[in-house]
């Protein structure tokens, strides 16, 4: 493939200036980012045009994901959305003041909530979906069927084991 990219360019240019180091890696990460950038905005923007942000999607999307009755209790959405508790409250009060979902007491706990997609939700994140699965495939475009599992299993093999590792802690102070 001749094709070349910003990547290419900044790459050379390391390799001209620092000689001594071994920046083959860049080749790879500085792709992903890059292409994180560009999922980030693509994702924003069809996101936008129904009315949601990614971290409303991320909530409908992991209670849409549940199967019926389409709801979780808080610690299972914190978990699998990776936000704070005081995110997570935020965004489910922005979804319930729009009826996108409802809190509902937990049968099996007294105390406990339930955050429950309505009618309206599931309308919603599945039509988000839809619209953010058009701009992938188009982004994925170039790419064969064959090639795309091919990225998608190298990119498995780099990201189990930091999934599965937890967040990393914060620096110290004064570091």
């Amino acid at each position: 493939m001749d094709a070349s990219d910003e990547v290419d360019a900044l790459v050379a240019a390391w390799r001209r200036e620092r000689p001594d180091l071994d920046v083959t890696a860049l080749e790879v990460l500085s792709r992903v980012t890059r292409l994180a950038r560009h999922l980030d905005r693509d994702r924003r923007v069809a996101f936008a045009a129904h009315g949601l942000d990614p971290g409303e999607f991320d909530v409908l999307a992991a209670l849409r994901r549940s199967g019926p009755p389409y709801q979780l209790p808080p610690r299972l959405l914190l978990a699998a959305t990776l936000v704070t508790s005081g995110t997570m409250t935020s965004r489910v009060d922005r979804l319930a003041h729009q009826g996108l979902v409802e809190r509902a007491e937990d049968p099996d706990d007294r105390r406990g909530v339930l955050v429950r997609l309505t009618p309206t939700g599931r309308h919603r994140v599945d039509a988000a979906l839809a619209g953010l699965l058009d701009r992938e495939e188009r982004l994925l475009a170039g790419l064969s069927d064959q090639q795309q599992a091919g990225v998608a299993d190298a990119l498995r093999v780099v990201l189990a084991p930091l999934d599965t590792a937890g967040p990393e802690p914060a620096p110290a102070e004064g570091v």
